[in-house]
């Protein structure tokens, strides 16, 4: 034995064997679909997908949320619903044909009702702003409730990794002036934020979870006492999400996660003799090495997926649209149009997606050793590497109003000279104001999808190192990605191609499936007499 576990490392693989399982459905609960329904619905999400980019693991949760919006527009009672969304989400193979049934039905729809008439004593009397929120915040805790209801086992293996890397780093981390309760909540929001990548639904549901357990547990939910603390309780979560430290201690957590995740990836593929692995330095090398390498050949894959994906995403919702406008924009203001801006504006973004995924580096075995010695380093008890403070984060300085003023200045003087450089450039290539907006607006949306791709990379990297002059191509660039930003978060909020999916396509062709598969049913039904 050349490594004794820690107290916490022993809880860990405690606790993930006593994960409860979901138990096997009878043969007559299941829900089957038919395979035909199911084939339209895979291509139709397939699609749906494209048009709004997501973390691939809050894809299911998205369509959940998107299928009760739906669902509760036409029947705001929500009667009946779950069995109509659990058909749904099977139609699309987000769960396996019958892999889901009867008392999945009745537990979904006690959700629904649950959150009927929660909304109906909570919005009653207010104004329409506290309306929206509240009505919201109630929205994304039944999305996310419905979907880890349905998939219990992955819910609860990523609340005891998301809780295990906070035990681990919690005491490493002091904020000045702020207190245990107050850091330790703001942590967690970090943690689940870089480690789990959740979505505001998901942070606000398992912060609320946390911090309101015994109210959200309450089995008298509707009582007015649990429906006055609401608001208050909704309020605390979000001070903790939009906390000032998030996005330090987020950078702080993202450095830590690499080792983890490797951790977690041993825990799973070898539970059954996991101590025999961990207690021995040369079997644990085996297997970080084993799986190092395996998670950068999948990450190089999966690069090419994302920059696909990316720029899908980018034609569908942004391109066609400006594309569109280009042409008759040009030969009403300026009686022509230049074929040579339009063709370069077509070819340009995708070009300049596969310059930047082209610069990615995959870690190598310099990584993999640096991830082993803090594999050993953590599930050692020997080692205390949870009490050992390593990140002090001081109160922000109250910061002088002509400092603040000068730096805005210098800030804003990067987004003049790039845009100025860009302009001059475009000019020359006789490009128009139009196609120079429309230029600016492609480059800026790419670049930003861009670097999201690349920080897949960084996935696996403990350690990164900043280039010498990363901080002269972050003064021209950083405005680029700004804009890229502001266009992908607010105007992806009125995207053309979300608003015909959502409220023109969906409804009909999800009544269409209804239908055939009522027909297949009927006609099944019908031979089976027959025979």
């Amino acid at each position: 034995m050349d490594v004794k576990l820690s107290p916490f490392t022993d809880a860990l693989i405690k606790n993930y064997r006593q994960i409860i399982k979901k138990p096997p459905l009878n043969e007559l609960s299941r829900i089957n679909v038919s395979q035909t329904v199911s084939f339209f619905a895979i291509v139709y999400e397939k699609i749906r997908n494209a048009v709004e980019y997501r973390e691939e693991h809050l894809i299911r949760r998205a369509a959940i949320e998107r299928i009760m919006k739906r669902r509760l527009l036409l029947n705001s009672q929500g009667t009946g619903e779950a069995e109509n969304l659990i058909r749904e989400l099977l139609w699309a193979r987000y769960f396996p044909n019958g892999g889901l049934g009867a008392t999945d039905v009745i537990n979904v729809q006690s959700l629904i009702d649950q959150y009927v008439v929660l909304r109906k004593q909570l919005v009653v009397g207010q104004v329409d702003a506290k309306k929206v929120y509240y009505n919201q915040f109630l929205f994304d805790l039944l999305t996310c409730e419905i979907e880890e209801s349905l998939a219990p086992d992955e819910a609860q293996k990523n609340l005891l990794f998301t809780s295990y890397l906070f035990q681990i780093l919690r005491k490493k981390i002091k904020i000045e002036g702020v207190a245990d309760n107050d850091k330790d909540a703001f942590f967690y929001a970090a943690i689940e934020k870089t480690y789990a990548k959740s979505d505001e639904a998901y942070l606000r549901y398992h912060i609320f979870n946390l911090t309101d357990q015994l109210l959200f547990g309450s089995k008298n939910m509707q009582s007015a006492d649990v429906v006055a603390k609401l608001p208050a309780a909704f309020k605390h979560v979000d001070r903790i999400i939009a906390n000032p430290f998030i996005d330090k201690l987020s950078k702080y957590a993202r450095t830590q996660i690499p080792t983890f995740i490797i951790l977690f990836e041993i825990l799973q593929r070898n539970i059954a003799n996991i101590e025999e692995i961990l207690s021995s330095k040369d079997k644990l090398w085996s297997q970080v090495d084993e799986i190092c390498r395996q998670k950068y050949q999948q990450t190089s894959a999966r690069l090419r997926g994302l920059a696909v994906r990316s720029l899908i995403y980018i034609f569908l919702t942004k391109m066609v649209f400006a594309l569109i406008l280009e042409y008759p924009l040009s030969q009403y203001f300026y009686g022509e149009v230049n074929w040579e801006s339009i063709t370069i504006n077509s070819i340009f973004p995708p070009i300049l997606m596969l310059i930047i995924i082209s610069f990615v580096r995959i870690p190598g075995e310099d990584n993999t050793k640096k991830i082993f010695e803090s594999v050993e380093n953590i599930i050692d008890e020997s080692q205390s590497f949870d009490t050992g403070l390593a990140y002090v984060l001081r109160k922000p300085r109250v910061r002088k109003p002509l400092l603040i003023f000068g730096f805005t200045v210098f800030y804003s003087l990067t987004f003049l000279i790039t845009l100025t450089i860009i302009y001059e450039a475009l000019t020359f290539l006789r490009f128009n104001l139009i196609s120079q907006i429309i230029f600016i607006f492609f480059v800026s949306v790419v670049s930003f999808f861009g670097f999201r791709v690349r920080q897949i990379a960084k996935e696996y990297r403990l350690q990164m190192k900043e280039s010498f002059f990363s901080p002269f191509i972050d003064f021209f660039f950083m405005p680029i990605l700004s804009l890229g930003k502001f266009f992908s978060n607010e105007i992806a909020k009125l995207s053309f191609f979300t608003i015909i999916f959502d409220y023109l396509l969906e409804a009909p062709f999800k009544f269409i499936f209804e239908i055939v598969e009522e027909w297949i049913a009927f006609v099944r039904a019908r031979k089976e007499e027959i025979i």
